[in-house]
C-alpha cells in the first residue's frame, strides 16, 4: 500500500484502532498558553486525574500579554490572574514554562520550532487553531478544544477519526516580491475557506521546496484558513539545517539517526490523495485581502470582483468597499507586522530592507512585534531596531498582540490596518476595526507611503 506523508505519520501513532470507530493518536509534544489550559487543569483536579506525561508539555505565555514594558507587573486584571494561574499550574505539574521575559518566551507557534522542539515525524497539539505552523516540518500538528487539552493531559493520547487527504501543488518560480504570504493568500482565494474542511493538506511542489523553513511556516500556519485540520511539507535537507544544533533537537550521532528515520517521511510516488489542486507560480502576484474572511483576496492591482451574495455584500460593507474598485490608493492608519504567520527573523529582515533609508508616513501607527524573545534579540544583533526607530515604526515585545485584541494592542473601530496575521474577521482586531490581510513587504510600502499601492513597481 503506497502512502502519503501523512498517512506515514499518523499510522506511527495510532495506539489502537476502534472497530468502525475513531483511533487512538499519540501526542508527542503538547504546547500550552495562558487562555486554552486553566479549565483543563481545573477539570483533571477535580476528578483527581493526575497529567501522565509533564515532559512532553510545553508551556509559554502569549495571547493576552502586554507588548510594553513587559518588566513591570501586568496592569490588566484578566491577563494578570491568567498568567498567575499559568504559572501555578505548571509549578504544581511539573511543566516546563516560558513565562514572561523568559529568554525562551514568545508566541507559542514560533518559539517551539527555534528551539528545536518542534521536530520532523511528531504529532503536535496546541489549543489554539494556528497549530498547523508545525507542519512545515513534516509533523501532523493541529488546534484541539479545551475537553480535548484534558483529555492529551490525561492520557497524552486523543481519541480521532482519520483525516481524508489533500495536496496543493504550486510549481514553477515565484516572481519578484511574491513572498510565501502571498503564495497561501493566492491558493485561499482560489480553492475557498471550506476546500479543505475534513482534510489534511500536504503542500509540493518547486515553490514550497524552494523556500526557507520561515516561508513553509507562513503556509501551514494558514491551513486552518481554508478549512483544513492541518498542513504538511515533506521534510528535506532545508528542514534538517534548521533543526540542527537547536536547543532540544537531538545532538551529534543521535541527530544523524533521526535525519535517516526524517528522509521516509515524504509520500510515495504513487500515493492517492482524495483531492488534488495545482497551480502556477507565475499566476501568483502579491495579494491582500479586501473582505471578512482569508478567502476574499485579490492580487494587488486587482479590482474587487463582483457579487450578489448576501454575505459578500455584507462583508463589503463591514469593510467600506464597494464591489469593482480597487484598493490601491486606499489610506490606512495602521500597520501591524507580527502574529504566529509572519514574525519570525527573516519577515523583519524583509521589512527592514524596504524601509531602510525611509520614512513612515505621519497617518501611520505601525507596530512591529516579534514573535520571541529571540527574535528581538536577532532584530537588535542585526541593527535591525536601529533601521526601524529611524523611520518611526514602533518595535514592541514579543507576544500574539494586535493579532486577536486580546491585549492593549487593538485597532480602533473604523480604521482600517494592514496586517501580517492571519485572520480579517470582523472585529479580530478590536471592535470594529478593519483588516487587510497582506505580507510584510506589503505592510512595510504601506506604512511607509500611507495608502495601499502597487508593489510590484517599486521592486527593481
Amino acid at each position: 500500500m503506497k502512502k502519503t506523508l501523512f498517512d506515514k505519520v499518523w499510522d506511527a501513532h495510532v495506539v489502537e484502532t476502534i472497530e468502525n470507530g475513531p483511533e487512538i493518536l499519540y501526542i508527542d509534544k503538547h504546547l500550552i498558553h495562558e487562555v486554552t489550559s486553566p479549565q483543563a487543569f481545573q477539570e483533571l483536579e477535580e476528578r483527581g486525574i493526575p497529567i501522565l506525561r509533564p515532559d512532553k508539555i510545553v508551556a509559554t505565555a502569549d495571547h493576552n500579554t502586554p507588548t510594553l514594558n513587559q518588566h513591570l507587573p501586568v496592569k490588566d486584571l484578566l491577563s494578570r490572574n491568567q498568567l498567575k494561574q499559568l504559572a501555578e499550574n505548571c509549578k504544581k505539574n511539573n511543566i516546563t514554562l516560558y513565562e514572561l521575559g523568559h529568554k525562551y518566551n514568545g508566541i507559542v507557534h514560533v518559539m517551539a520550532p527555534e528551539l528545536g522542539i518542534t521536530q520532523p515525524g511528531m504529532t503536535i497539539v496546541c489549543g489554539d487553531s494556528h497549530t498547523s505552523t508545525h507542519g512545515a516540518f513534516g509533523t501532523i500538528a493541529f488546534g484541539i478544544g479545551t475537553s480535548q487539552v484534558a483529555q492529551v493531559f490525561a492520557s497524552q493520547c486523543l481519541l480521532l477519526k482519520k483525516p481524508k487527504k489533500m495536496r496543493v501543488t504550486v510549481n514553477g518560480e515565484l516572481k519578484n516580491g511574491v513572498l510565501p504570504k502571498d503564495v497561501i493568500l493566492y491558493i485561499i482565494s482560489k480553492i475557498g475557506t471550506n476546500a479543505g474542511t475534513g482534510y489534511f493538506c500536504e503542500y509540493a511542489g518547486d515553490v514550497f521546496e524552494n523556500m526557507t523553513m520561515e516561508g513553509r511556516m507562513t503556509v501551514c500556519n494558514m491551513s486552518i484558513e481554508m478549512g483544513a485540520r492541518g498542513g504538511m511539507i515533506a521534510p528535506d535537507e532545508t528542514t534538517f539545517e534548521y533543526v540542527a544544533g537547536r536547543k532540544f533537537a537531538p545532538q551529534g550521532e543521535e541527530f544523524n539517526k533521526k535525519v535517516e528515520e526524517w528522509r521516509t517521511l515524504k509520500s510515495d510516488p504513487e500515493a492517492v490523495f482524495d483531492k488534488e489542486y495545482e497551480f502556477d507560480a507565475a499566476d501568483i502576484e502579491p495579494m491582500i485581502t479586501y473582505g471578512t474572511n482569508p478567502g476574499m483576496g485579490i492580487k494587488i492591482n486587482e479590482r474587487i470582483p463582483i457579487s450578489d451574495d448576501k454575505s459578500f455584500e455584507k462583508s463589503l460593507e463591514y469593510m467600506g468597499f464597494e464591489a469593482g474598485e480597487t484598493l490601491l490608493d486606499k489610506p490606512i492608519n495602521y500597520v501591524f507586522i507580527g502574529s504566529c504567520t509572519n514574525s519570525r527573523i527573516e519577515d523583519f529582515r524583509v521589512a527592514a530592507n524596504f524601509i531602510r533609508g525611509k520614512q513612515k508616513a505621519p497617518n501611520v501607527t505601525a507596530w512591529l512585534v516579534p514573535g520571541s524573545k529571540q527574535v528581538e534579540s536577532q532584530i537588535r544583533e542585526e541593527g535591525l531596531d536601529d533601521i526601524f526607530a529611524e523611520a518611526g515604526f514602533q518595535l514592541r515585545q514579543p507576544g500574539c498582540s494586535a493579532c486577536l485584541a486580546m491585549n492593549d494592542d487593538k485597532i480602533p473601530q473604523g480604521e482600517y490596518c494592514v496586517s501580517t496575521s492571519n485572520r480579517n474577521f470582523e472585529g479580530r482586531q478590536g471592535q470594529g476595526s478593519r483588516t487587510i490581510l497582506a505580507s510584510p513587504l506589503v505592510a512595510a510600502a504601506t506604512a511607509v507611503e500611507g495608502k495601499i499601492i502597487d508593489i510590484t513597481k517599486h521592486l527593481n
